[in-house]
């Protein structure tokens, strides 16, 4: 408990920023194996075919990565001459303890006891007074000051053995053409090498005789490399945990004889058995034997010919012991190791699905948090940059304020800076500061994208600050808004926050550059980002913030600031410069002043030494010759294709990559291969593996410029620099290299070479075929850890190198992959890299899948990014099914695997039929939000790609068509917005605001070019305004009043209109006035008229204008009057008459000026235009009345909106409906065309939606909240009823998605009730009859006639048997016998009547039990039974709260289902009659149950919720099964077989099979898939009915979460 308070605490301190790095909690076991070279060849061999992998495979199912490095495997002849093996082994071993969360040191002991090489360094103290002690010995003393040189650039001076090719030049020259001259070198350094050693152990003797040294410093001249070894890795080891060791004896091996044994034991340089190094070895072992024996695995064996063959029985007896013996003690001493984790705190486990998004988070922030503290070190030359930063931030505290800028050239420290300030800010802020870090810069190639950085910050700030985090968040422009809500909620809490973002120029910003950054900030709440002053994101803050305050710009390091940069990094390395040295490195500095060439500098300047000329320096004038110089080195030194290899692999990695893995690629590249092997085949031809010596050298030069990055406790390589990564991408990543390494990478992350031959071409052979001894890759390691690595690099790697098909097989197509990767990493996860295949891949089925899981993760967050399979396996289902036959390659076999998954889960599922939920590819495309108010009116232009609005707040808000992303929002006026007008070139809008002005924007800056005060009439009566543009004039015109003004805003002279004249619109700069008399004149500019008057005939008083249209092309006005004609008035003064029927609210034509529409009530009727009349062709019916209307610009379409809220697409041809748009939540007052998208406002909302014309349509469904409903059990047909039309019951064919019927009623319908074995259908009318229609026989209808009282029927319900029914009417009860009689159906009755008293309240629900007894419920709450067997008797049930939803009979007639609207249900049993179970349920919404059905055994009910869930009950224990969200309210729900047939109140079918095993795990949670929490109270038969508590520790239900419910909650089914 104290554990998870602690963890609890040290992830709240993460989120706030106030938790400092601490020892890492590592999830690695990296084991170091010790052994001579050639001794023990045949054992490394046998552990790496045979223990490795059994290790590994455990430690994979334990969450921890297991490395082995052994320096000696491949290794033949060494040939490199840099006197480093032991000091590459220890530095190895040190890594290991470090790493390695359990054993880190292995050591494999034979006969020998190995190489004894001359010490690489002397201290020259020591150097100078052993070579005293050889004053007599000129030439020794020679020697040795020919082979050692002083450096004083080590602190302290010391001697160091000059590498062998120093007089040797051709002893690492391995051509073929020099083989005779390398070994000749090589004989002549072994003597050497032999006289220098024999001078040293001399002199160390005499000086450790006079007593100038300790017997310590004289045993390092004798000790080998492998007692070295095993000092390091067995110090501090006094529990033996961390290490084994195993020593193989052999009894018999004297008498074999030194050179035929040469192998297995020491031998002196001319061949005779060492017997000084015999000795030393003797003495090891029996140290080992003494202080060691609980590590120590003794073998005794008998060789074979001088050597350990794997063939004889023996031997492999031997091998595999030693096999096993390492696999089980390695697996005791990893279990006991996790029981004390290093750092503290319990162990993060790697790849474990338990692991939450919140978990997620808290790793990434401790991870930025980490790298900042590292990256702040040794900062320098920055002080007065930091002081004015945090002056700049103190002074805004308490203010409205913008965000900070810092920006430089690139490398020039931003980064550094930035993570200095926030560990100075953190320190003097207020403990209740939350700090944010993120440092974009330092990453993988693949830019951050800018949507999941600011839903992570937000989600961290929530997190920490306490707010609501967020939900629902699927677009640009939402994320953006609550990323600004969440700074002004902190601010308003009273709250500090500081948010540090740097390298924002790396972002991925497809909306354009800082179209997220706020231009002001809150008070308390600071923002700091960084970025290359050259970028394009510099360029938007600067237009953005329009200000040159808040940026500050990170200049060059001056000289004084390198030497102490320079002086400060070597002294921590302990080296230093010469005076020389020193100045020509800070003098190549100085000319840039940048950071990152310093520190190339420095880390080239470790490697000199103080002989070392400035002509050999190399130094590069910037940064790029300074990495070329370092690749020119590397290279040299240890081959371009190994370190373009390395290198490259690094930078194309995804998270960076694990040694082992780097090793395992490495060994997969041919190419490396071959130039390891280049003069030399492998010791064993049939395992080829990448030396781990090799690397270990390379990362060794590498290690300034490489870091470790921490992840769940695993450690990858990566670069420190960004700009290093870009060098080596443009270096060795060409196009051909590039793809090849990709290819290899994704080959190893699928694990195609894991236990197969790879053949490759090495010199002097055709073709090798060799075993690569890669692992294996499963997609899990056990059935609750993942395996991560693959997770997060094998996408990005199938799909760079164009391995498609793959990418489309393994991972997009597989469900099981989308299960793993969305439980392990989140679905944001799987959406990220669905969105780089989209960038790549032209794949709709992609897409498709991308849509629906951006649909299903908002639900998923709510749960706290905890993911099932078997409810991410319904979704898929349940939103995708519908397009598995047209996308059959990919959806389709995804859906296939879902529905197999489903059907072998071990727990209760419920498998989809259908398509329910709302299904990507839909035609929404955006939902343009960022307004204030209602939509009053908009424009878009076309060219410019821009729709602006305004709202009846004054506002005015512009977005990009191309992205629906928001531009920006003006306040434009302090009332509503009456009127705007796009101009498109330039980019300009008007606006006229019911205060009375006129306004110009830029659209582009933002910015008011022009403001005419009184352009309007303030009080003047509300009516539609247009504004019409003309030359260098602007009108704004109603129906009663016109203002002209010059396009700078002056007004002119006013228009000479008598009082009561309309205006009918305005023709260029003339405008067309109505007299009351009918008389229409033609004012010109000036406000006179033009001369020309049309008196129009028949025009009185008794005739009124109804509405007037334009036609600017033809130079006409359509003038509508309410006597029904219809004038064409033209500016010529022509006109004509023709009769127009209509009196249309709806009055426009299209934009070609052929088309006139009207739209009256529901009828939409369109009129071809001709030059004097016009002629109808098309009525386009609707269920509500018609408010707007827009034909495509291609008049192929026509769009119409509607009261009901629905958007309407016809074909202009044809009048077939093509498609429908629901989901506005107001009714549809303009629609728009733009190319082949529909935008549509509502007057009564905020904001537009966007609609894709051609889209994926979803399965077509009835209305939505529709009246009355009844659907069949093969959900073949429904029922309904629609609100728009009470007396008419439509008939609905589910297959083919259309009406197929009507049935017109002279009475609006009541209820609906479907017999389904009989196929009737009987419907309740308001007027008291119902009528039955015989589903196989549509022209036969019954009726049963209305009562005397003449009252309304309120239900009807059947029996299981659909034998009887019973009406509900508002005063009694009637049962009817239904039988048939020559395939006619029929009925008797009533046989029995039941009166209801007024004062049992209003009847709610009715059902039909056997053996004549009915049901009935009350909207009291209360339930009676009445039984006709025993003469109308009746009983009183237990009263429920609140109003009675649903009363339903099982099949068998055992049982009843009582469900309210307060979520209790009460199962009842009939035999006898007694509540059998009391079943509650709380979520977070209103739970009342709606409708039930039990399956056809009886053993389960479902119920449907208005909670919108779904739940299965089983009968027998009470227990809830399972709880499924369906979106929408269930209405009603009929069983089938083994499933139900349901229907949602938005009008879908919901198909579904339900499927449960024979045992359900003890730890299954019903409620793991929402946020709510259950009892079930059960009485056995005859006890009493009483509730308990939880009793025992088994009683215990998971399904318990902690809501803020009024009741107590009750987390258990207990058995009373």
């Amino acid at each position: 408990m104290a554990a998870s308070v602690a963890a609890d605490r040290d992830v709240q301190d993460i989120l706030r920023g106030h938790w400092t790095p601490t020892m890492k909690t590592s999830n690695m076991i990296r084991v170091f194996i010790s052994s001579a070279f050639t001794d023990m060849s045949g054992e490394r061999r046998a552990l790496l075919e045979k223990a490795y992998p059994q290790v590994l495979a455990f430690c994979r199912s334990m969450g921890l990565a297991f490395e082995v490095v052994d320096l000696g495997w491949g290794i033949g002849k060494v040939t490199s001459g840099e006197h480093d093996i032991c000091e590459l082994s220890l530095r190895e071993i040190s890594i290991s303890k470090k790493k390695s969360a359990g054993p880190a040191f292995v050591a494999l002991l034979g006969n020998r006891y190995g190489q004894r090489p001359l010490p690489a360094g002397i201290l020259h103290k020591q150097f100078e007074l052993l070579v005293s002690k050889l004053a007599n010995k000129p030439d020794a003393v020679s020697l040795l000051t020919n082979w050692y040189m002083r450096d004083d650039n080590a602190v302290p001076p010391t001697y160091f053995l000059q590498p062998v090719t120093t007089h040797f030049l051709q002893y690492s020259d391995l051509q073929p053409e020099r083989a005779a001259r390398c070994d000749e070198e090589g004989a002549s350094w072994r003597v050497i090498e032999a006289r220098l050693l024999q001078h040293l152990r001399f002199a160390a003797g005499e000086a450790e005789a006079a007593g100038d040294i300790t017997a310590k410093e004289r045993s390092v001249f004798f000790t080998s490399v492998t007692e070295q070894e095993l000092e390091h890795g067995l110090e501090k080891d006094a529990d033996g945990t961390s290490a084994l060791l195993f020593i193989r004896e052999v009894p018999r091996l004297a008498k074999g004889g030194p050179r035929r044994l040469a192998r297995f034991m020491d031998a002196t340089g001319d061949g005779l058995l060492d017997v000084e190094a015999q000795g030393l070895l003797a003495g090891l072992k029996s140290r080992l034997y003494a202080s060691c024996k609980d590590m120590v695995n003794v073998h005794w064996v008998e060789l074979s010919r001088g050597a350990i063959e794997p063939r004889r029985k023996e031997h492999a007896q031997y091998l595999d012991a030693i096999s096993q013996q390492f696999v089980c003690q390695m697996k005791a001493r990893v279990t006991a190791a996790l029981q004390v984790v290093k750092g503290g705190g319990p162990r993060k486990v790697w790849g474990s699905t338990e692991d939450t998004k919140h978990g997620r988070l808290a790793e990434e922030v401790s991870r930025h948090l980490a790298l900042s503290g590292q990256l702040c070190r040794g900062l320098h030359g920055r002080e007065g940059l930091l002081a004015k930063l945090c002056l700049a931030m103190w002074e805004a505290t308490n203010v409205r304020h913008g965000p900070l800028v810092v920006h430089g050239a690139a490398g020039m420290g931003k980064t550094a800076l930035l993570c200095k300030l926030a560990q100075e800010m953190r320190s003097v802020m207020e403990a209740r500061a939350t700090l944010v870090v993120r440092l974009l810069g330092a990453r993988h190639l693949q830019r951050e994208d800018i949507d999941r950085l600011l839903l992570s910050v937000c989600l961290q700030i929530c997190l920490a600050c306490a707010l609501a985090p967020p939900t629902s968040l699927s677009t640009h422009q939402e994320i953006v808004s609550f990323f600004q809500e969440v700074l002004l909620s902190v601010s308003q809490q009273g709250g500090v926050l500081l948010v540090v973002l740097d390298g924002v120029d790396q972002l991925c910003e497809r909306h354009g550059a800082l179209c997220w950054l706020p231009r002001e900030l809150p008070p308390n709440v600071h923002l700091v980002i960084s970025m290359d002053t050259n970028s394009e994101a510099f360029v938007a803050a600067r237009f953005k913030l329009n200000s040159v305050e808040p940026f500050f710009q990170v200049d060059r390091l001056t000289r004084e600031d390198g030497r102490r940069v320079m002086e400060s990094q070597l002294s921590a390395c302990q080296r230093t410069l010469t005076p020389e040295q020193a100045g020509a490195a800070l003098q190549c500095f100085h000319s840039t002043g940048c950071p990152v060439h310093l520190r190339l500098i420095v880390s080239a300047a470790k490697r000199w030494t103080s002989s070392t000329p400035l002509t050999r320096l190399c130094l590069g004038a910037n940064a790029q010759e300074m990495m070329a110089e370092l690749f020119l080195m590397l290279e040299e030194k240890h081959g371009r294709e190994m370190v373009g290899g390395a290198l490259g692999y690094i930078a194309l990695a995804r998270e960076g990559l694990l040694e082992a893995e780097l090793r395992d690629i490495m060994s997969l590249d041919n190419d490396v291969i071959s130039e390891v092997y280049k003069f030399s085949l492998p010791q064993t031809p049939a395992l080829i593996r990448f030396p781990p010596m090799l690397w270990s050298r390379l990362q060794r030069d590498l290690e300034d410029h490489l870091e470790e990055r921490w992840t769940c406790g695993v450690a990858a390589i990566a670069f420190r620099e960004r700009r290093l990564l870009e060098a080596v991408s443009a270096r060795y990543l060409t196009m051909e290299r590039r793809g090849r390494s990709l290819t290899i990478m994704a080959e190893y992350f699928q694990g195609v070479w894991c236990g197969k031959l790879k053949p490759v071409a090495l010199p002097g052979l055709t073709l090798l075929v060799a075993d690569r001894k890669v692992p294996p890759q499963p997609l899990w390691f056990t059935p609750q850890l993942a395996n991560v690595r693959k997770l997060q690099e094998l996408p990005y790697h199938l799909l760079h190198a164009g391995l498609w098909e793959e990418l489309r097989r393994d991972v997009i197509g597989s469900a099981e992959w989308l299960f793993c990767k969305s439980a392990v990493m989140g679905v944001s996860s799987v959406i990220q890299d669905l969105d780089q295949c989209s960038l790549y891949m032209d794949c709709t089925e992609t897409r498709l899948l991308r849509d629906a899981l951006v649909l299903m993760e908002p639900g998923l967050d709510f749960l706290g990014g905890h993911v099932g399979a078997s409810h991410l396996y319904t979704e898929l289902l349940a939103r995708l099914r519908h397009l598995a036959t047209p996308f059959p390659s990919l959806i389709g076999r995804l859906c296939s695997q879902c529905e197999e998954c489903l059907l072998t889960s071990s727990e209760p599922v419920l498998i989809p039929k259908c398509s329910f939920l709302p299904p990507p590819g839909g035609a929404l495309q955006h939902t343009l939000a960022g307004l204030r108010g209602g939509v009053v009116c908009v424009d878009l232009s076309v060219e410019a790609e821009l729709l602006v609005a305004g709202s009846d707040e004054g506002a005015v808000a512009v977005w990009s068509l191309a992205d629906g992303h928001l531009e920006r929002t003006l306040s434009a006026h302090t009332a509503a917005i009456l009127s705007l007008k796009l101009i498109q070139s330039p980019a300009h809008c008007l606006s006229l605001g019911a205060d009375g002005s006129l306004k110009r924007w830029s659209l582009t800056s933002g910015q008011q070019l022009l403001c005419v005060q009184e352009a309007w009439p303030v009080d003047h009566t509300p009516s539609p305004v247009h504004l019409h543009l003309c030359g260098q004039l602007i009108f704004a015109y109603n129906r009663t009043h016109v203002s002209m003004l010059t396009s700078d805003g002056v007004p002119t002279l006013p228009l000479a209109a008598h009082e009561g004249s309309l205006c009918l619109g305005i023709l260029e700069d003339s405008v067309m006035v109505l007299s009351q008399s009918g008389q229409v004149r033609i004012l010109g500019p000036g406000g006179g008229a033009s001369g020309v008057a049309i008196q129009l005939e028949e025009w009185g008083r008794t005739l009124t204008a109804v509405n007037s249209v334009t036609l600017p092309e033809r130079g006409q006005v359509f003038l509508l009057s309410s006597q029904g004609f219809l004038y064409q008035i033209s500016r010529s003064g022509k006109h004509s008459r023709v009769h127009f029927p209509l009196r249309p609210s709806l009055f426009s034509v299209t934009a070609d000026e052929k088309i006139l529409l009207a739209g009256s009530d529901v009828t939409l009727s369109l009129f071809n235009i001709h030059i004097d009349s016009i002629h109808s062709f098309l009525q386009l019916k609707h269920d509500a009345d018609v408010l707007c209307a827009r034909v495509s610009s291609d008049a192929r379409l026509i769009a119409t909106g509607a009261v009901d809220q629905l958007i309407r697409v016809w074909s202009l041809t044809t009048g077939a409906l093509l498609d429908v748009f629901c989901g506005s939540e107001a009714p549809i007052t303009r629609v728009l065309f733009y190319e082949r998208f529909l935008v549509s406002t509502c007057a009564a909302a905020s904001c537009l939606h966007v609609w894709a014309v051609n889209h994926h349509k979803p399965p077509a469904h009835i209305p939505a909240g529709s009246a009355h409903v009844a659907v069949t059990k093969d959900a073949e047909q429904v029922f309904y009823v629609s609100g728009h039309r009470p007396s008419q019951v439509v008939s609905w064919n589910n297959n083919t998605g259309k009406a197929s019927g009507h049935l017109a009623l002279s009475a609006a319908v009541s209820c609906l009730a479907l017999a389904q074995h009989k196929r009737l259908l009987l419907v309740g009318l308001s007027s008291g009859a119902v009528l039955i229609y015989p589903l196989d026989l549509p022209e036969e209808t019954l009726a049963i006639p209305p009562p005397e009282s003449l009252r309304g029927v309120l239900q009807v319900a059947l029996s299981v048997q659909e034998t009887r029914a019973v009406v509900a009417y508002e005063d009694s009860l009637c049962v009817f016998h239904i039988t048939t009689r020559e395939r006619y159906p029929s009925l008797e009755g009533p046989l029995e009547r039941v009166q209801l008293s007024a004062q049992d309240g209003t009847l709610s629900a009715v059902a039909l039990l056997s053996d004549r007894r009915l049901l009935y419920g009350t909207e009291c709450g209360g339930v009676t039974l009445y039984d006709g067997a025993r003469g109308g008797a009746t009983t009183t049930l237990e009263r429920h709260r609140s109003n009675i939803t649903c009363l339903t009979p099982s099949n068998w007639g055992t049982h009843f289902l009582v469900g309210s609207q307060d979520a209790v249900q009460q199962l009842w049993s009939l035999k006898p009659l007694a509540v059998k179970h009391v079943m509650e349920y709380k979520g977070v919404s209103s739970e009342g149950v709606a409708c039930a059905a039990f399956s056809e055994s009886d053993q389960v009910v479902f119920t449907g919720s208005r909670d919108k869930t779904i739940k299965v009950w089983d009968v027998t224990s009470g227990n809830l099964l399972l709880v499924q969200s369906v979106e929408s309210a269930v209405v009603a729900m009929v069983t089938f077989r083994n499933g139900f047939v349901a229907l949602a109140q938005r009008g879908v079918v919901i198909q579904e099979v339900f499927r449960s095993p024979q045992c359900v795990a003890p730890d299954y949670n019903p409620l793991r898939t929402v946020k709510a929490r259950y009892r079930v109270t059960s009485t056995h038969q005859g006890g009493a009915g009483q509730r308990g508590g939880v009793s025992h520790p088994q009683d215990f239900n998971p399904a318990h979460f902690t809501l803020d419910c009024k009741a107590p909650p009750s987390p258990t089914c207990v058995l009373l």
